[in-house]
């Protein structure tokens, strides 16, 4: 049961660093971005190679979100800010059809066979937990996640750039009436979206593997995340990557058959009784 439960919370903490940005970005901008899981993929992608040219995992996890977020910040500059005020329909359609892109792109650079990326020297073995070892990578993964998670909440709660944020997610309209450039601020958030995403990639590329089907299996679970903790919050965010990943690991274990339905099953469960999510952002309970 520790193990699972470790297993369980590896996963949550990868689906936090992927859905935070999403989950964010749908709340300040009302834009849906099904891009998010290309971004992801291009980062690990990024990742791999720069591991390949210089044999070190450490630059790869300072180059894969780098590129992300790159990509992330032209392709705001490029499309995403001339849909920000369309309809949904518009957004998903052409962010859905950036998948198609990236997923030909990754086939054309890299082939379509998975590629594996090693782990660093130091995190490869093992570690002794009540004397049954435990891959100390997946450890880690963990330790990143609530680092990660703990920076941005008092980026979130201590800093001017996080007023701005939470004041825009409960009104726009007033905050922008007060003088302040909602929009740079929001520009930054999606950069920063885009950054986790890359170093979500990298990270999990040891534990899942890199191949071009891995952003359309891992945004699935990341709007489910986002739905289930509701978008627009830092804590729904967690809260939901916490949710989704205990309910798909000891879903694989104790109920293998409906494994797959699961996490669909807690969604719809969570939508019933709070529609708006399990922390929901002030501005849209």
């Amino acid at each position: 049961m520790l193990f699972q439960l470790l297993n369980g919370l590896q996963l949550a903490m990868l689906l936090f660093l992927l859905s935070v940005g999403l989950s964010v970005v749908l709340g300040l901008m009302n834009f849906i971005n099904l891009a998010h899981g290309t971004i992801f993929m291009l980062g690990a992608y990024t990742g791999w190679t720069a591991a390949q040219l210089t044999g070190s995992y450490w630059l790869a996890l300072a180059l894969g979100p780098l590129a992300s977020a790159a990509i992330g910040g032209s392709l705001y500059a490029l499309l995403f800010r001339r849909l920000q005020g369309a309809s949904p329909l518009k957004q998903v359609l052409v962010t859905f059809g950036l998948i198609f892109v990236g997923y030909d792109t990754v086939r054309l650079v890299w082939g379509d066979y998975a590629l594996a990326l090693a782990e660093p020297a130091g995190l490869a073995g093992n570690v002794a937990l009540f004397g049954t070892p435990y891959p100390t990578y997946r450890l880690f993964v963990i330790g990143l996640g609530i680092a990660i998670a703990m920076l941005l909440h008092l980026g979130l709660e201590r800093t001017r750039l996080g007023a701005i944020v939470r004041a825009g997610v409960d009104d726009r309209v007033m905050v922008s009436s007060l003088g302040v450039d909602v929009d740079r601020a929001f520009v930054a958030v999606f950069v920063l979206g885009c950054w986790l995403a890359g170093l979500a990639g990298v990270v999990a590329a040891p534990v899942l593997s890199v191949s071009p089907e891995i952003d359309v299996s891992v945004l699935i679970l990341t709007l489910v995340v986002v739905v289930v903790g509701g978008p627009g919050s830092l804590k729904g965010a967690l809260a939901g990557a916490l949710l989704v990943g205990f309910a798909d690991t000891f879903g694989q274990v104790f109920l293998p058959e409906l494994a797959s339905v699961l996490i669909y099953g807690v969604m719809a469960a969570v939508l019933l009784f709070l529609p708006g999510g399990l922390v929901p952002a002030r501005g849209r309970r």
